[in-house]
Order: C-alpha cells, then sequence, then structure tokens
C-alpha cells in the first residue's frame, strides 16, 4: 500500500514550474487567485493541514499557532526571513520551521545597487519628465546629481546580503564602510575592502549612502531612529531593502522634507503596504513595492527550497533549512 501524501497548504500563487512540482509530490491545496489569506482561512489551513507554506504577507502569530490542529507539523515558510512566525511557540507546539536562504541574496543586492544610483542620479525625475512630455532637451544644469564612485557606503548588517552589495559597490569605485552585531574575520574584510566601525553612530556621521540591510528583530527596531537620522550629512542618502522596521519612516519623512537628509530609496515599509502618504510627494525619495528580490529565477529557487525542506520531513530527516529560535 502507498503512503498517504503530505497534505500541503499554500497561502499564495507561487511561479508555475513550483506549483506544478508540489501537486506531483504531495496532497497540496492551491491559491484561486493571488491574494493573501484571510485570518479565518489561515486558521482553517492550520488545522487540516500537514504542512503550511506561508509568505511574509502571513502572520503566523502564536494565536494562530494555538488554534493548529495535531496534524499541523512543518512551516515552510516561502522567504527567507521569519519575523512573521512566532518560532518559539512552533517549537514548544512540535512544529518545525524552515525558511529559503541564500537564494535571494544576489537579486536583492542588485536592487539596492539600483536604488543607491535612482536616488543620486535623480532617475525618477528623469523618468517623470520624460512621461509627460516635458523634455525641452539637454542643459548643462538639468538634472545634476552626483557620481557615486569614491563615494562612501556605510552598510548596515554584513551578512549575505550585505557582502553582496560591498562587492558591487566596490566595482562602482565606492568605498566600503560596514556595521555588524560581529566583526567579519580580516581575510573576508580585506576581499571586500572594507572599514569596520564598533560605534554605529560614528559610521552614520561619516557617510555618503547608508545601506540598510540587518534582519527585523526586537534589537533592530528603529535602529535608524530620529537620533541617528540626525547624525546624517545633510548631503547623504539611505536605502533600504531589508525590513521597514529599522527605520523610523516619520523621522525619516520629516527630515528630508527639512532638507536634513539628501534623499531616501525604500523598497520596504515601516507599516508595510501602509506608506506614509508625505513620502510619495518628495521627488527626491525613490519607493519601490518590495521588488527587491522579485526575479523570476530567485522566486523559483524559493520554491524549490521550500520543496526539498518538505520532501526531507517527509522522509523522516530534519529538513535542511530548519529555523531554531537560536539563530533569530
Amino acid at each position: 500500500m502507498p503512503r498517504e501524501r503530505l497534505s500541503v497548504v499554500v497561502t499564495r500563487r507561487l511561479p508555475e514550474a513550483v506549483e506544478t512540482r508540489l501537486s506531483e509530490l504531495f496532497d497540496v491545496r492551491l491559491r484561486d487567485d493571488d491574494t493573501p489569506m484571510t485570518r479565518e482561512e489561515l486558521v482553517a489551513a492550520v488545522q487540516d493541514a500537514d504542512v503550511l507554506v506561508p509568505t511574509v504577507t502571513d502572520a503566523i502569530d502564536g494565536g494562530l499557532l494555538g488554534q493548529a490542529g495535531e496534524r499541523l507539523k512543518l512551516i515552510a515558510n516561502y522567504g527567507a526571513g521569519v519575523d512573521n512566525i512566532d518560532v518559539s511557540t512552533a517549537r514548544q507546539r512540535g512544529i518545525l520551521v524552515s525558511n529559503t536562504p541564500g537564494v535571494l541574496t544576489d537579486d536583492t543586492a542588485d536592487m539596492t545597487m539600483a536604488l543607491i544610483l535612482a536616488v543620486t542620479r535623480r532617475i525618477p525625475e528623469g523618468l517623470s519628465v520624460m512621461q509627460q512630455g516635458d523634455w525641452s532637451g539637454w542643459a548643462p544644469t538639468a538634472f545634476l546629481g552626483g557620481r557615486i564612485g569614491g563615494r562612501r557606503l556605510g552598510i548596515l548588517g554584513m551578512g549575505r546580503i550585505g557582502q553582496a552589495v560591498a562587492r558591487r559597490a566596490n566595482a562602482f569605485g565606492m568605498q566600503v564602510h560596514y556595521h555588524n552585531r560581529r566583526r567579519l574575520r580580516p581575510e573576508t574584510e580585506q576581499e571586500l575592502e572594507a572599514t569596520y566601525w564598533e560605534s554605529l553612530d560614528q559610521m552614520v556621521a561619516r557617510m555618503d549612502v547608508i545601506s540598510v540591510n540587518c534582519p527585523s528583530t526586537p534589537s533592530t527596531f528603529h535602529l535608524m531612529n530620529a537620533r541617528r537620522l540626525k547624525l546624517m550629512k545633510p548631503s547623504a542618502v539611505i536605502v533600504n531593502t531589508s525590513r521597514g522596521e529599522v527605520v523610523d519612516e516619520n523621522a525619516l519623512t520629516r527630515m528630508i522634507r527639512a532638507g536634513e537628509i539628501a534623499g531616501a530609496g525604500l523598497d520596504v515599509y515601516e507599516q508595510g503596504t501602509d506608506v506614509n502618504p508625505r513620502l510619495r510627494q518628495l521627488p527626491n525619495v525613490v519607493l519601490l513595492p518590495h521588488m527587491g528580490s522579485a526575479t523570476l529565477e530567485g522566486r523559483v529557487e524559493m520554491g524549490e527550497k521550500v520543496i526539498i525542506n518538505i520532501k526531507t520531513f517527509e522522509d523522516g530527516h530534519r529538513p535542511p533549512d530548519q529555523v531554531v529560535p537560536a539563530m533569530l
């Protein structure tokens, strides 16, 4: 007798190749449309499934996990971050949690550099003029930005993505500086040509560009708060492709409006999709809809990791990307 296949619930639409492979391997329930599950749908999912495949938009909190059925044994997150999941409560209830680390590093680092260039070279302003048909021709002083070669880049968080940003910044001739919870090994610093700052305050005050690449944890909430943003040079810009909660968005908005910070490039926001409306009005702010990891290749590789984690679990082994509270 063939064994019963695992019941898997996927909370959002995934690339077709991923959904097809999930359907081949498991008893999978897919979404008909690309909308987030309601709370009621999530409750039904955790009560009925062996495996839940959520995304960063799904709040898998203690209250939801408290309603989970006995069958639920794995939450295979479709994403590298797991701040949407109460990992400690899941562990207490005997539910494993896995994620998809590593596959989005290059995509996010590419977007970080794109935002740095977009802000410093005023690309959206030029695009707007062309789309509106208002361009009257080249002029020596029109749309003057600043070159990034020779500028100091301060990277906040030197994990996989931060290091990938450093390599790209080196290719553009930027001077790389960083602040991290732990200092890198000397050979890694030498490879990246990166200068370590133990004091985030001291680093922030000296940089031309700040790139936020650290995860969202209780210790990084508003790490770039009003006081620290105030330390930035008036000519400096800040770019965030990590998590919105790391930056005090209201303070940032006030300072850019007051001319105390030269600009910002944001792909993530403190309140999710509820973006501060005053940010939209600023020509020196580039806003993107969380596109940092949005490549087809990256999304498929994320799905492949989810499948490997589920299949390894089904075969009675520890998922290769299992997350435990000590890692957070």
